[in-house]
């Protein structure tokens, strides 16, 4: 194979200059204030964390953010959060958000992204799945509302919903806009993850009007890019995988679901947006409108790029899972409308399918590698 010209320390450094250029109002808000972020050690850990050390690097004496991290590090402690933590101003704690916070939580802000979204893992632990996202988002609620009853309240809590709280939208909701009520089952496979989600915002609509906790939902669609591990079983790192192994990429469907994908940086750009600039017990869809592709035609994508970037010479071919409720539940199509939030928070996302798949793959090829290099 050849090595892309691009190397991914370079994809990260890039992203994370333009980022800081992107939302820099965000950023400012955050400075000089504590932040918490649970579930630091994810896929979006990755870019939320790293915006921050990059940020601290930039910004003058008492203008830095005090990041604390937590995670119960259930698949272990990532590089990049080991070298994070030793950065002045981050600190990593092995916590579980489901357990008893006590008063020992001083922060500012609060982004609650803990718990599990990979559809292969949430099936596999379902329990702990709802625990994140109601027990450990409760705690965090509870601490809020005591502070605000102490007389030192927070200034903003995110807590980290999804797209598929909408279930499978009827075709006349495509794109998704919030006020969507959803198509959901509350007993399938999926339900562990999609009504603990449901439930989770919920529980953040009342806070906000029984208690004034400043807390904001945000609807993350089909996020991808560094930082998503490339075991994870979604589909953009299966495909990558199967790429940089130099074997036949694999379609576990008949390719015909469609999705739009929104690469991490942009995505991030809109987080932070929405920790400090989101209206109390809103929710905000984070994604992009377009291109809705199909699964089938992603898949050709990446194999097109794999032979540009690498001389992959495989091609898609379809196969079947041996998971026979691998498909069950599966939205048909995932697309949103994304107007409330280019309203209200100025999201302005601006990486291309093509140019985020490109970027995405040149990380992969550095940090995975393959059984072919």
């Amino acid at each position: 194979m050849t090595h892309p010209p691009l190397a991914s320390s370079q994809v990260v450094a890039e992203d994370l200059e333009r980022m800081c250029d992107r939302i820099p109002n965000s950023l400012e808000a955050l400075s000089g204030r504590r932040l918490l972020l649970s579930g630091g050690a994810g896929f979006l850990g990755y870019y939320l964390v790293s915006t921050i050390v990059a940020w601290n690097r930039l910004a003058p004496a008492g203008g830095t953010v005090e990041l604390r991290v937590w995670d119960n590090f259930a698949r272990g402690v990532p590089p990049w959060l080991e070298a994070a933590g030793a950065e002045p101003h981050v600190r990593v704690e092995e916590r579980d958000v489901t357990q008893t916070i006590g008063d020992e939580l001083d922060a500012d802000y609060v982004i609650h992204a803990a718990g599990i979204a990979s559809p292969t893992f949430y099936r596999r632990f379902p329990i702990e799945t709802i625990d994140a996202n109601v027990v450990g988002l409760r705690r965090l609620l509870d601490h809020a509302r005591d502070r605000a009853e102490g007389g030192r309240g927070l200034e903003g809590v995110l807590f980290f919903s999804s797209s598929e709280i909408y279930g499978d939208p009827a075709p006349d909701a495509i794109p998704t806009p919030e006020d969507y009520r959803g198509n959901v089952s509350c007993t399938g496979p999926r339900a562990c993850y999609d009504e603990s989600k449901r439930f989770g915002e919920t529980l953040c609509v009342n806070f906000a009007q029984a208690y004034g906790v400043p807390v904001t939902m945000v609807r993350p669609f089909n996020n991808y890019g560094p930082g998503l591990r490339i075991d994870d079983e979604r589909v953009i790192p299966d495909f990558a995988r199967d790429i940089l192994d130099g074997r036949d990429v694999v379609l576990l469907s008949d390719g015909s679901p469609t999705r739009t994908f929104c690469y991490v940086a942009d995505a991030v750009c809109g987080y932070y947006a929405a920790l400090v600039r989101g209206k109390r017990g809103e929710a905000y869809n984070i994604g992009v409108p377009e291109p809705e592709i199909s699964i089938a035609a992603l898949g050709e994508r990446i194999v097109e790029l794999g032979r540009e970037l690498f001389s992959y010479d495989g091609r898609l071919v379809r196969g079947a899972s041996s998971d026979a409720e691998y498909l069950t539940d599966n939205p048909s199509r995932r697309c949103p409308d994304i107007g409330k939030a280019q309203r209200d928070l100025g999201y302005a996302p601006e990486v291309t399918l093509d140019e985020g798949l490109r970027r995405a793959l040149v990380w992969y090829s550095d940090v995975y590698g393959g059984s072919s290099r």
